[in-house]
């Protein structure tokens, strides 16, 4: 992915970037996000943190694709996205799936507002491989003065990964892909991804930190397989740009006293950090 543009510098002098952490919740995750979940994301707010959630809905659309019988495939792990297809995406994706996510906040206690890559031209994109791929984009452009003025009031912003092009034509956007951007842009303190575990388990115990280097490591000796190897992949990649990224289980999310969640962070040092 090419370099972020900065379309606005901070905009208020209340908010401090290393504060800013941007949730990814994957799509298959979404449906089984425990009542603690949301609870650790007000939290964090209320604690002084500045949290931006970015959803996926691949299941969903799975469902509403076949009940509507239009055809979808996947090339090199993205989702080959035809006219139908990108429609279908934006009616889970901003619609039920969004508004969900900003209802359960809510009741959480939390003041939360939904929006997709199009407002405000939050998520500019380009196309990836429109020949190959259809309607899949990828962002080069993040308007953070947006997210800046909504965090400033105090509010969770909840993302849906439909971006935008300069034409203003609409296109399907990965969520890790959003998230990393959004996450970049912002200079945020950390990334969460947002799954089904608990985090990187050794002897049955979730590590609390582990260091970029690990990884490789935790790989070949097997403490890290299956499932968590494209996880650590995609957070190593994301390391470059922000403090840390932590991997946490949204399924049956554990609030520390101190506010902070149990998973493991992934760090570029020796450096503990908490959410």
């Amino acid at each position: 992915m090419q370099a972020i543009e900065h379309k606005r510098m901070i905009g208020g002098d209340d908010i401090k970037v290393k504060d800013i952490v941007v949730i990814k919740c994957g799509g298959s995750t979404i449906s089984e996000l425990s009542d603690a979940f949301f609870k650790s994301v007000v939290q964090m707010k209320n604690s002084g943190k500045y949290p931006i959630v970015v959803h996926g809905g691949g299941p969903m659309i799975n469902q509403l694709l076949q009940k509507l019988e239009i055809k979808s495939e996947f090339v090199d792990g993205l989702r080959k996205t035809t006219e139908d297809v990108l429609e279908t995406a934006e009616m889970v994706l901003c619609g039920r799936v969004n508004k969900q996510l900003v209802t359960n906040i809510q009741l959480a206690g939390g003041l939360a507002i939904g929006l997709s890559g199009c407002d405000a031209k939050l998520i500019e994109v380009k196309p990836i491989n429109e020949g190959m791929l259809g309607f899949v984009g990828e962002p080069i452009a993040v308007n953070t003065s947006l997210l800046n003025s909504l965090l400033e009031q105090d509010m969770i912003p909840v993302i849906a990964p439909i971006g935008i092009n300069k034409l203003g034509k609409h296109y399907n956007v990965n969520a890790d892909s959003a998230a990393g951007a959004i996450a970049k842009a912002l200079q945020a303190d950390q990334l969460v991804f947002v799954t089904d575990v608990d985090g990187i388990l050794k002897d049955g115990e979730c590590l609390q930190t582990v260091v970029a280097e690990e990884i490789e490591e935790m790989v070949i000796d097997g403490t890290i397989y299956g499932g968590m190897i494209p996880k650590v992949n995609a957070a190593l990649a994301t390391l470059a740009d922000v403090e840390s990224v932590m991997i946490m289980n949204g399924k049956d999310t554990t609030i520390q006293e101190d506010g902070s969640i149990k998973g493991t962070v992934i760090t570029k040092s020796h450096v503990q950090t908490h959410v």
